[in-house]
């Protein structure tokens, strides 16, 4: 089972932590008494003659039972001081190994595989316990030194990411306590949380060396994409003496008169290109807006992962399954039916709210067109310096549903929860078993065959459920639920960085706008909520992600070419300086940002606000909408986001045709 580049809270109920050890995935299938044990890797290779300490100790501990037994763990490399050290002391013949088991897979007849990672980590410490407890005390010294079991946390992983910042880790493993194991897919119930990078790349070729260096200079990485190898940078640290003489005496053999790569870079040094069948680890901070790696060190060769396997791994949400293909699996519960979406008739609501709160009691709350919700806790405190409560968002929400329930319509929304207000810890619920009757949930599938239960927009029951659980904003995919795979709309994001004025956010937008009319194309400000602003487009019908992400990528990187000093692509926080942040990275599958309408976290309660641009050309006050100030504005300005909702599609060819121009 592979873990996915997603992320994940530091905090969360139904998830473990681990350290991310940095060595060699391996299976290890014990014989009863340890007559035989094998490693193998993740291609199925037999690592058992590598690491000869490793299976005697392994063999040693399970002299006693009497039926076999299959875990999953790492095999690591340990520093002086008998701590994990990382890939590339395997790579240069470490002496001193550790296998650091982290899951059970079988224990005799009994299949683990189909129970809860909680399940199957008890059952492996009572394993490692039972064995342990019959050993002599000397053996039990020498196993516990090559044989391990991972640290985990349960619940909250920051006194582990603390350590990883400290002392260096490539980072965590983040899992779902009640997920079952998965044999040889990579799913999204295993997270990795990356501090540093680290990939495995094909090498394309090798570089002529410089001054006293031996062998080489660097080598030439690349990544699988749609049937060609992409050039990903050049490596060129990393080695030792020994390394480089072992690199050559591999990569001559392989020696081709043309570059495997789809289009070779240019350069003044002579590259010497070899037959794509090597794969190297190399660690790095992270890629460049061109595609190339920042800053690479090499680590060592893998031969456990095929180099036609290899591409470029890109971090996801931390909400949704980046990358996936969905499908809908069919309601688990009946859609709600139609409530009217005229403020007036939601006024009553507003009472019962405000009736609860003043009383200090939980209660039902009467909903149009008949049933209930539970409400709890309206007096508490969520912006707690402004005074307003969890009833003054509920109250919010009933005024503002005819304008975001158009918005959230059909797509799956994901909670991020704040039950102690703005003040507290917030969380990410993915997962709804149990809603209250009239609340719409879907399964949602992945190409994998797992399914989550998701909220799916559009009910007033649903929104008011939703704040109920404490989810302050509504943040929907940019597709359907009835067709996950292409998007209806994408967005820019326009994301200061500290001490940069708004109106350098609200500059920024107008030569977005500029772009956009050049392309005949329509952009709708709004906004964040927070700091900075959206710009959304929307999109011809069936238009898959990668499509959309694509024009506005266009559009940001012209806008940052033709305004350095103001605006920028730079992904890396530390070279953006005092820039506005034109993020074009939003538009995937499963991410999502505040829709138009929704309330914020913000610390002054707002919200993100459809804008006309003659108040883009005008200048706004971001912090003039909020909760307590939009219910005017609705009133004096409609629903602005109406025009964006009904505008047809930009044209895309057309769009092309400009990016080739510039």
């Amino acid at each position: 089972m592979l873990a996915s580049l997603v992320d994940a809270p530091l905090q969360g109920p139904g998830l473990v932590y681990e350290p991310k050890y940095d060595g060699i995935r391996a299976v290890a299938d014990i014989a009863p008494r340890g007559a035989t044990v094998k490693l193998w890797s993740r291609l199925g290779n037999d690592k058992s003659a590598q690491f000869p300490a490793i299976v005697a100790a392994l063999q040693q501990w399970a002299r006693r039972r009497t039926a076999p037994l299959v875990l999953d763990g790492e095999i690591v490399a340990l520093d002086p001081e008998g701590r994990p050290a990382g890939f590339q002391h395997l790579q240069r013949g470490a002496s001193d190994c550790a296998y650091i088991c982290f899951d059970l897979l079988r224990d005799g007849a009994a299949d683990f595989r189909g129970r809860p990672l909680t399940e199957r980590r008890q059952a492996l410490e009572r394993v490692f316990t039972s064995r342990a407890s019959r050993a002599s005390k000397a053996s039990r010294s020498r196993a516990s030194s090559t044989l391990r079991i991972s640290e985990i946390a349960y619940g909250d992983g920051r006194a582990l990411h603390e350590r990883a910042l400290a002392e260096g880790w490539e980072g965590l493993i983040v899992k779902n306590a009640a997920s079952v194991y998965h044999s040889g897919k990579r799913t999204p119930d295993w997270r990795k949380m990356k501090i540093l990078s680290e990939q495995e790349f094909v090498v394309a070729g090798w570089t002529e060396p410089k001054q006293t260096r031996m062998h080489l200079g660097a080598l030439v990485l690349g990544v699988h994409k749609d049937g060609d190898l992409l050039y990903a940078g050049r490596v060129g640290t990393g080695f030792d003496d020994r390394e480089l003489a072992k690199l050559i005496k591999l990569l001559k053999p392989l020696e081709t008169a043309a570059s495997p790569l789809s289009h070779a870079p240019r350069t003044n040094e002579k590259t010497h290109w070899v037959k794509p069948s090597l794969v190297a680890q190399v660690r790095f901070t992270e890629w460049t807006a061109d595609g190339s790696l920042r800053h690479p060190v090499y680590l060592g060769l893998r031969d456990d992962k095929k180099a036609a396997s290899v591409r470029r791994e890109v971090q996801g949400p931390p909400v949704e399954v980046h990358g996936s293909r969905f499908t809908v699996q069919g309601s688990q519960v009946q859609r709600s039916r139609t409530v009217n979406r005229e403020p007036g008739t939601l006024n009553p609501l507003i009472d019962q709210l405000r009736s609860l709160e003043d009383a200090r009691k939980d209660g039902l709350l009467n909903l149009p067109g008949g049933g209930s919700l539970k409400v709890t806790n309206l007096h508490k405190p969520f912006w707690p310096k402004l005074k307003l409560t969890k009833g003054d968002l509920f109250r919010y929400y009933v005024q503002a549903a005819p304008f975001v329930l158009p918005a959230v319509t059909d797509r799956p929304l994901v909670m991020k929860r704040f039950p102690n207000g703005v003040g507290g810890e917030p969380f990410y619920q993915h997962r709804v078993t149990a809603p209250p009757p009239g609340v719409r949930v879907e399964d949602v599938r992945e190409a994998d065959g797992s399914a989550r239960p998701q909220i799916i927009g559009g009910d007033l029951t649903t929104l008011l459920y939703m704040t109920q659980l404490a989810s302050i904003s509504q943040d929907p995919w940019f597709s359907r639920v009835g067709s996950p795979d292409t998007a209806d709309y994408v967005a820019l994001d326009l994301d200061p960085m500290p001490d940069v004025p708004f109106t350098q956010v609200l500059e920024v937008a107008r030569w977005i706008r500029d772009e956009l009319a050049a392309l005949g194309a329509s952009g709708f400000p709004k906004t964040s909520g927070a700091d900075g602003a959206h710009i959304y487009i929307p999109l011809p019908p069936g238009t898959p992600y990668e499509t959309g992400l694509l024009f506005c990528q266009i559009v940001a990187s012209v806008v940052s070419q033709k305004h350095p000093k103001q605006a920028t692509v730079e992904r890396s926080v530390k070279l953006r300086g005092r820039r506005v942040y034109v993020d074009y990275l939003q538009n995937i599958p499963g991410k999502t940002l505040a829709t138009a309408y929704s309330a914020r976290a913000s610390e002054y309660a707002g919200v993100s606000t459809p804008l006309t641009w003659q108040e883009i050309d005008e200048g706004v006050d971001r912090e003039a909408f909020t909760i307590v100030s939009m219910p005017g504005r609705f009133k004096a300005a409609g629903d602005l986001w109406a025009a964006f909702r009904s505008s047809k599609g930009v044209d895309l060819e057309r769009a092309t045709r400009y990016g080739k121009k510039r």
